[in-house]
């Protein structure tokens, strides 16, 4: 093939195509609420927001007689704030090559690098779930312990289809050996989620990723307690949120306390199934939001999600926190813990927007596949002969149900 002056729709052409074929959980997660975005012609600048309705539950009466209740929907936003991008360039000469030398030498590092920024930030989302099955510091290496994850899912009333898993790769080749038969064979011609595709494992369907997230448990001293009974709220006060405050105290003075993304259990309070209400065998766990730090007394104020919901058809907890009743956190302080995760596809949504042609810039090319958006912007520095290139993508990420998704680590 005869070599080319390569221009920015050729480039732009070639950097979606590499970009579709190297993202791995961006294909697990939903992707329809990019169509909630008007057509715009000029594209999108960070910030640009889309609100999502969460469905609503009900309670069930006994016997013929109605019994009308409120239909209350929460939303949350899901907002495209992050902007990413990998910027080079060439010398006139430079440009006169073949596409495919320029993908082998620039376009492929620079797109497989961007796919990998997409990728660990989905993963990243496991700061807001709650639920972590396992053992912190195992490693899953048996189809038993795998099927932990799943079993959660079930119990919390996960609908069975489309659920998908994401391990690390250690947690990965740990229980190769018995899952051997069941990896899917692979060519170089498939793209990187085929590649990373393990098999259907209990209905699940599995992958092996390098961006599976590490998360480090905060400080957690003292002998943690609630401080003050009756902490509940209502689904009216915090369905946009599925956030509360927890007041607590008999932490170590003026130390950060928790982590955002710490998991821990209340003495006394049990899981409730979202369906039928029946109290579960296990203690409820709940997410610390943000980084928490306790007072000279000890004390703490956090932000916690699932809300407490005792009553109604948003029940989640068998009862209320007794005051001093213990909190217990996951994992051993200053420690990091790898967060393999098993969900259904809408517990995270993933949404990639077409950015703005910048006012006064030339031969701006934007390319659209499957969803993902790419735009390749030229500008010249004509002093030195050399032709300069950016290349930008646009997405927003959100955990629109956590309770779809769970953590987790082997069993001791």
């Amino acid at each position: 093939m005869a070599n080319t002056l390569l221009t920015t729709s050729i480039i732009a052409a070639e950097a979606i195509d590499v970009l579709n074929n190297n993202l791995v959980t961006a294909g697990l997660v939903y992707r329809a609420y990019e169509d909630e975005y008007d057509k715009r012609v000029n594209g999108y600048k960070p910030g640009s927001t889309i609100t999502i309705r969460k469905p609503a539950q009900f309670t069930v009466r006994s016997g013929a007689a109605a019994s009308s209740q409120d239909v209350t929907e929460g939303t949350t936003t899901l907002v495209v704030n992050n902007q990413r991008g990998v910027d080079f360039e060439f010398t006139s000469t430079e440009l006169t090559l073949s596409i495919g030398e320029l993908s082998e030498r620039v376009i492929k590092p620079a797109m497989i690098r961007l796919a990998n920024e997409v990728d660990s930030s989905i993963q990243a989302l496991y700061k807001n779930v709650w639920n972590w099955v396992g053992t912190p510091g195992q490693t899953v290496n048996s189809y038993s312990d795998f099927t932990v994850g799943p079993q959660r899912l079930d119990e919390m009333a996960v609908p069975t289809d489309e659920r998908c898993s994401t391990l690390a790769p250690a947690d990965w080749w740990a229980m190769s050996s018995s899952l051997a038969n069941l990896t899917a064979q692979s060519t170089t011609a498939e793209t990187a989620l085929r590649k990373a595709r393990l098999g259907m494992l209990g209905n699940v369907d599995t992958y092996m990723t390098q961006n599976v997230q590490t998360h480090t448990v905060g400080l957690k001293g003292g002998t943690p307690l609630v401080n003050g009974a009756a902490q509940q709220t209502t689904y009216a006060a915090s369905k946009d949120t599925n956030t509360q405050s927890l007041i607590t105290d008999g932490w170590t003075n003026s130390v950060v306390a928790l982590e955002a993304g710490d998991v821990f259990t209340i003495a006394g309070v049990y899981a409730v199934n979202p369906v039928t209400k029946a109290v579960l065998p296990y203690l409820q766990q709940f997410v610390n939001t943000a980084q928490a730090t306790a007072n000279g007394s000890g004390q703490v104020t956090l932000t916690i999600s699932p809300a407490m919901i005792l009553s109604g058809a948003y029940q989640n907890i068998s009862a209320a926190p007794a005051d001093n009743a213990a909190l217990t956190v996951l994992g051993t302080a200053s420690t990091g813990y790898v967060q393999n995760m098993v969900f259904h596809k809408n517990a995270f949504a993933l949404a990639m927007v077409p950015m703005e042609a910048p006012q006064g810039a030339v031969n701006v090319s934007r390319k659209s596949m499957n969803g993902l958006n790419v735009r390749v912007v030229p500008f010249y520095d004509g002093a030195n002969d050399i032709s300069k290139w950016r290349l930008d993508i646009l997405y927003g990420v959100k955990a629109i149900n956590p309770a779809y998704a769970v953590r987790m680590s082997g069993t001791a």
